[in-house]
C-alpha cells in the first residue's frame, strides 16, 4: 500500500456524539519520520499494526510484534513523535468526555500503553483490510460493543460553557454559574480530562483560533484574530503561540502541514 493519511468520520449516530474522526496513516517505507502535533482538547487512541515501544514517543516497526494500543490524553505540550521503519496504524480521536463512555477509570494524567482498548481478535480484522469504509464500520462495531453512558452534568455543562464562551470566559463565572467552588471545579477537570478548567480553557480558545486561520478565514491576520478573539493585545497572542507551541503565530502556520480533512495540523520533519 503506498503512503496515505486519510480521515473519516464514525458513520454509526450514536459513536459519532463521541468520536470526532478516525485516520489511517500509512508509511510502507523502511524511513525514520519525525513529526510533532500540538496542545489539543481531545484524546487519542493509537493503534500500530505490528510496533514495539522503544521509549516515550519513539514508535519502532517489528514485523513479529504485536499490536500496539496507545491512549494519549488531551495535550498541553508539544508532542514530537518519532516513527521507525514501516508504519501502519488507526488512531481514534474523541471528543472531550467520549472516550469515558466506552473505557472506564482510565489515569488522564500520562500517557498509557498498558491496556488492551481492543481484543487481539479485534484488532486482527481491523488489520486485515485497507479500505477506510470497512475500518469505519469495524471501529464503530467495536466500541458500540463497549458502550456504557457516562453522565458527568458538571463536566458536560462546563465543557459545554467554554465552547459556547470561549473568547470571553472566566473560571469564576463558571463556578459560580454551576454553584460550586473553584477548588471542585478543577479537581473534576483533573480527574476526567487530565487538565486544569484554566488550561482545558487555553486550550479550546487556541485550537478555535487555528481553525480560523486554517479553516474558515485564511486571509486575516494575527491582529485581527487576537482581537477577534479577545486576547488582551498582539503580545498577549504571540506569547499564547509561543507556550504551545514554541513558534511565533506566523512561524507556526507557515512550518506546519494540515493532513487529511480534519483539524490535523503537525510540523513534518525534513
Amino acid at each position: 500500500m503506498k503512503e496515505t493519511f486519510k480521515t473519516f468520520k464514525p458513520k454509526s449516530s450514536l459513536i459519532r456524539q463521541y468520536i470526532d474522526y478516525y485516520y489511517l496513516d500509512v508509511k510502507p517505507c523502511n524511513h525514520v519520520n519525525e513529526f510533532q502535533c500540538f496542545p489539543h482538547f481531545n484524546n487519542t487512541i493509537s493503534l500500530y499494526r505490528s510496533h514495539i515501544l522503544a521509549e516515550k514517543g519513539h514508535i519502532v516497526f517489528d514485523e513479529n510484534a504485536k499490536p500496539l494500543q496507545i491512549f494519549t490524553p488531551t495535550r498541553e505540550k508539544v508532542l514530537h513523535i518519532i516513527q521507525s521503519g514501516e508504519v501502519y496504524r488507526l488512531v481514534i480521536v474523541f471528543h472531550p468526555l467520549g472516550i469515558q463512555q466506552f473505557y472506564k477509570h482510565l489515569n488522564f494524567a500520562e500517557y498509557i500503553t498498558d491496556f488492551e482498548f481492543f481484543s487481539e481478535d479485534e484488532l486482527k480484522k481491523i488489520f486485515s483490510t485497507d479500505q477506510p469504509e470497512v475500518f469505519t464500520n469495524l471501529l464503530d462495531n467495536c466500541l458500540e460493543k463497549r458502550f456504557k453512558r457516562f453522565d458527568h452534568s458538571i463536566l458536560e455543562h462546563s465543557i459545554e460553557y467554554i465552547f459556547s464562551r470561549c473568547d470571553d470566559f472566566t473560571v469564576a463565572a463558571l463556578s459560580s454559574t454551576l454553584g460550586i467552588s473553584r477548588q471542585y471545579l478543577n479537581r473534576n477537570f483533573q480527574a476526567h480530562l487530565g487538565v486544569s478548567v484554566k488550561k482545558f480553557h487555553e486550550i479550546v480558545l487556541f485550537r478555535k483560533t487555528i481553525n480560523e486561520k486554517l479553516f474558515d478565514n485564511p486571509d486575516r491576520n494575527f491582529t485581527e484574530l487576537a482581537h477577534e478573539f479577545n486576547y488582551n493585545d498582539q503580545s498577549h497572542f504571540n506569547k499564547v503561540y509561543k507556550n504551545f507551541t514554541k513558534n511565533s503565530p506566523k512561524s507556526f502556520f507557515d512550518k506546519g502541514t494540515v493532513l487529511g480533512t480534519q483539524d490535523t495540523f503537525w510540523y513534518l520533519q525534513p
